[in-house]
């Protein structure tokens, strides 16, 4: 059997890279991601933090989105130590002053390689660090530097980070001899200022103590994993894109789940039901997401209020158009959103943007079949499979490749899914997501008021309206002309070419309309007056 292997974190997961992280917050590639970054630079500092200067390149994205979209909200709750799904973390700008922390943010032009970038000096009474790391879309971060000096660190790995005053050659030698080399991987260079080790746990204690003892140790930092899924050194997986997939399938005939399942299992190095359960759990934060926005929701920054309850009576008393299952979509969704708009606990699937559509559709489909949470999660992690290829070979961040990234690969995603939830067949499940990625190439992100609740509602509701459609095309064997493998490369092509103000720049599209100025400066006078 042919398995692909790497040795760094560029092989994605379901839980890590699609269906996740359980989260707070209005963006996983703002919020979520800066969050992350901020627990790290809390471990860089052993939790000892005093002043910290926050910079954004002026031509990147965060210059204009960091505040209304989450980033500082993030940032803040990870240096303090929260977890993503803290009730605090709407409160971190207030905590972190009250924790007497000084903050400063600067706007400049330090240059950038990604759009999501984040430059960070953090100090304290005895020592200083810096940062600089980015948001890769859905969560997924990058720590690209540290004190000048480059890694690639994903939150994948226990890592250990060894400072030293001198002798660091003799010292990383040490421990290339005493630490298992198939399990752990030790990454220095001759005149840099740290040995930087990654494994599957941190170094023993033992070898800590004898570390100190025997060579000129400045300082010994832990950096803990931020991701659900840890790497090892060599990541297999069977098969990395549709193609691929479809030729491993050969003579097994197993279900697009059933393969979700075989590819996570081995991509986690955890068994099948281990797979199943940690969807399972994730589909009844789904469904808690829905029931809250439901229940209605109350949050002073935000655009729209508890629409969701005023659907629900129009469709119960037959007071609107017979749309049928759409009609259930369209609620989930809207009660979806308004959660996460209230800073409730959503799943970002692939993202925050576009986390209603699969979820939304999903369930919806599934109670009108009378359907079980088990049957859901097959269709979950069929979902999924379908987000490993896209990003395999395209990405989630609409900051790279706008909306298309987000409620675009959403829409093929709940496509998938939908084929699944209706018996149909693996080819079909395909199908459904290459016809409904299709449908969406091109899609813009221009969020009103730099919040991401409008047009992005819509956008979820359009995703979750085309899937629907193509799912139903797919199971009367319409013809998708375009293997799904070469749509997600044409995906990544179109989004790349669009221009950089229709990437979730706040900088074209409704997100620089006269409405959109005046609804942002309301909101900005509330929160002052309050």
């Amino acid at each position: 059997m042919n398995f692909h292997q790497s040795q760094t974190m560029q092989i994605p997961s379901i839980f890590n890279d699609v269906i996740g992280p359980v989260m707070r917050g209005p963006s996983s590639s703002h919020c979520a991601a800066a969050l992350r970054i901020g627990k790290i630079a809390r471990d860089l500092m052993d939790g000892d933090i005093q002043e910290i200067v926050i910079e954004f390149d002026s031509k990147g994205s965060l210059a204009t989105t960091h505040k209304s979209q989450g980033s500082d909200m993030g940032l803040f709750g990870g240096l303090l130590g929260m977890d993503a799904t803290n009730e605090r973390l709407p409160h971190s700008a207030r905590l972190i002053n009250e924790a007497g922390i000084k903050v400063k943010i600067n706007i400049s032009d330090f240059g950038f390689t990604h759009p999501n970038t984040y430059s960070l000096t953090l100090k304290n009474k005895t020592e200083q660090h810096q940062i600089k790391a980015i948001s890769t879309g859905g969560g997924i971060i990058e720590i690209l530097e540290i004190d000048g000096i480059k890694v690639s660190m994903y939150g994948d790995f226990f890592e250990t980070l060894i400072f030293c005053k001198k002798g660091s050659i003799d010292c990383a030698s040490f421990l290339n001899v005493i630490l298992n080399p198939d399990l752990v991987t030790i990454n220095h260079e001759a005149n840099t200022r740290f040995i930087e080790v990654k494994s599957s746990e941190f170094i023993p204690d033992e070898i800590i103590d004898e570390i100190k003892e025997n060579f000129q140790v400045k300082s010994i930092r832990k950096i803990s994993p931020q991701l659900l899924v840890l790497s090892q050194k060599t990541i297999s997986v069977p098969f990395q894109t549709c193609e691929e997939m479809l030729k491993y399938n050969q003579g097994k005939d197993l279900e697009l789940w059933e393969l979700a399942l075989e590819y996570e299992s081995i991509r986690a190095n955890i068994s099948k039901e281990q797979v199943f359960i940690q969807m399972l759990e994730i589909v009844a934060v789904m469904q808690g997401s829905i029931a809250a926005g439901l229940a209605g929701t109350a949050y002073k920054d935000r655009i729209l209020g508890n629409q969701s309850g005023a659907f629900q009576s129009k469709m119960n008393g037959g007071k609107l158009l017979d749309a049928g299952l759409l009609n259930q979509m369209i609620l989930n969704i809207t009660a979806i959103m308004e959660c996460k708009s209230a800073m409730g606990v959503i799943v970002a699937a692939p993202t925050a943007g576009s986390c209603a559509t699969i979820p939304g559709a999903v369930i919806a489909a599934a109670e009108k079949m009378n359907l079980s949470s088990e049957e859901i999660t097959r269709a979950m992690l069929a979902t999924g499979m379908i987000g490993i290829f896209i990003a395999t070979r395209s990405t989630f961040a609409a900051e790279v490749c706008g909306c298309q990234a987000e409620c675009g690969a959403a829409s093929g995603m709940a496509a998938a899914a939908l084929v699944t939830l209706a018996g149909g067949s693996t080819q079909q499940a395909i199908n459904a997501a290459s016809m409904a990625l299709q449908n969406t190439l091109g899609l813009i992100c221009d969020p009103v008021a730099n919040r991401v609740e409008v047009p992005c509602l819509g956008k979820n509701i359009l995703a979750a309206s085309n899937a629907l459609s193509c799912a139903n095309m797919a199971l009367a064997n319409f013809d998708p002309v375009i293997p799904l493998d070469e749509v997600i490369e044409t995906m990544d092509k179109v989004g790349k070419s669009l221009p950089v103000e229709l990437r979730c720049t706040a900088l074209g599209g409704l997100s620089v309309c006269k409405t959109s100025k005046e609804t942002e400066e309301r909101l900005r006078n509330a929160l002052k007056n309050n």
